[in-house]
């Protein structure tokens, strides 16, 4: 048998689909499993987004496009991107992407390798550590205390920041913790890195659903735009994860490395999906306002259920979908606790350490489920630690 290549072996995976093709398998078998694994909304695409697609469709729009996006999308980007950060942004540095990870996994190849270091937030979205062990460079935790409510510290940043860091990628809201960079940090965290000649990835995918009005931006610090790889997309803000629709406010001096990987990868995103989303960033609101409403009504359920649980304490997210509950006074470790509630109970959830050291201890919940749903799951995880306890 031929040997595969070693790094094949540094590439990671998601939990969250591997915990959703158990969960699927204990559903044929006639168990019945409540899903609070996988972060997606349960609302269905705006109605105009889906109008929009179909008349593409009808029209035609089914062929290759522009590897960096039509213009009208581009265009559109940009007044999103600029208008909720309160920033201007350039549609000639507006790429879109088959979602939001080509944007994680090629700028980490274009910014570092060997020898580099990336710096990433931990807890934090496991593809982050898994692409840049991919590229040989070394992945450099940032520590993200529960203690400071899982947001960033300007000190810890400082400590971990070298000379070989090559890139900097901030998560706000914070996938899977829910948290939120103050402005005030924020500030301090611009200061600290003005001076640094790095690279910085600003994964801002949740910012739409945020509860206390859009988060703070790093991008828009004057100091710092030209080096700051903006991102956002469609997939939860307008419930299209399976659209595959995301978009970046982009440097110049990578506009071209990173349109050369999506050449090289997947040549363009469908222009029936890049019509839907121009529909989406340029119509009506009010889907965006509802899903978040409706979110932050789950969320006090969700919050309120979990600081009733034997052992549990939980803080009250800022924004996205997840609660990220402390199991430790359960006497029972996460990665155990996930599998027990998934076997024992049918409730589908995540271990807080498949998203980084910081996580152990922890379990992460997506509260994108119906309230009955929440209550449901969590009536059984006091079941299962009735028994444990």
């Amino acid at each position: 048998m031929p040997a595969l290549v070693d790094n094949v072996a540094r590439l990671e995976t998601e939990s969250a689909f591997a915990v959703l093709s158990r969960a699927r398998e204990l559903e044929r078998a006639g168990v019945d499993v409540v899903h609070l694994e996988i972060g997606q909304p349960d609302f269905p695409t705006p109605p105009h987004v889906v109008a929009a697609a179909e008349a593409a469709l009808r029209a035609g729009e089914t062929g290759y496009c522009p590897t960096e996006g039509i213009p009208e999308l581009r265009e559109a980007a940009a007044a999103y991107l600029g208008e909720s950060r309160g920033l201007t942004v350039d549609p000639g540095r507006v790429l879109v992407g088959n979602g939001a990870k080509p944007f994680l996994f090629f700028t980490i190849l274009a910014c570092a390798g060997p020898g580099d270091e990336v710096i990433y937030p931990d807890p934090g979205f496991p593809i982050y550590r898994s692409a840049i062990s991919w590229t040989g460079a070394t992945p450099v935790a940032l520590p993200l205390r529960e203690e400071r409510g899982f947001s960033v510290d300007p000190g810890e940043l400082e400590r971990v920041l070298t000379p070989a860091t090559k890139l900097i990628i901030l998560n706000s809201p914070n996938n899977p913790t829910g948290s939120v960079i103050p402005a005030g940090d924020l500030g301090d965290l611009a200061a600290l890195l003005e001076p640094h000649d790095t690279w910085i990835l600003s994964d801002e995918v949740y910012s739409k659903l945020a509860y206390d009005g859009t988060p703070p931006s790093l991008a828009s610090r004057e100091a710092l735009i030209d080096r700051t790889v903006l991102v956002d997309g469609c997939s939860k803000t307008f419930s299209m994860t399976g659209w595959r629709c995301g978009f970046a406010a982009v440097p110049e001096a990578l506009v071209d490395p990173l349109t050369r990987f999506f050449v090289n990868c997947t040549s363009c995103v469908p222009p029936f999906v890049q019509r839907a989303a121009v529909a989406a960033l340029t119509g009506p609101m009010e889907s965006v306002d509802l899903m978040r409403d409706e979110f932050s009504r789950r969320r006090e359920v969700v919050v309120a259920g979990l600081n009733e649980l034997p052992g549990v304490t939980c803080q009250i997210p800022a924004g996205a979908f997840y609660a990220f509950p402390n199991v430790a006074g359960t006497g029972v470790g996460d990665e155990e606790f996930a599998r027990r509630l998934l076997d024992e109970a049918g409730v589908a959830l995540l271990a807080g350490s498949s998203f980084g050291d910081q996580g152990a201890d922890h379990l992460r919940l997506s509260y994108a489920a119906s309230p009955k749903q929440l209550r449901e799951a969590l009536s059984r995880m006091l079941a299962v630690l009735e028994r444990v306890l």
